[in-house]
């Protein structure tokens, strides 16, 4: 089970294990992480599970597809290069060890 660290707009760190093919999203609103919305369910269709990965994980996702593009033209926080969104990141072992933190607002 990859151990992922969620950092809130707080800055605390909420480190969970999380079931491999979940979505980070799932993962996050389960467990009650701070500043993690996903209001639509995890179907790409609100944006309010935007999050910035760290550069290790960002090397291991595949591109964001056209869906999740047109979403992050939406997002309430500044959008970045690393900007994702949670619903669209199914955990894997290879995310092992990764970081994702969580913008001020979400709406």
């Amino acid at each position: 089970m990859p151990h992922i660290t969620f950092v809130e707009p707080s800055g605390n760190q909420v480190p969970l294990d999380v079931p491999e093919g979940w979505s980070l999203m799932q993962a996050a609103t389960a467990n009650g992480v701070d500043g993690m919305l996903g209001e639509c369910g995890g179907s790409c269709a609100c944006a309010t599970c935007h999050c910035y990965v760290d550069d290790r994980l960002m090397a291991l996702l595949p591109p964001a597809q056209d869906n999740e593009l047109a979403m992050l033209d939406n997002v309430a926080a500044e959008r970045r290069p690393n900007s994702r969104l949670a619903c669209q990141i199914k955990a894997g072992a290879a995310l092992d060890g990764g970081t994702v933190t969580l913008p001020e607002c979400q709406e």
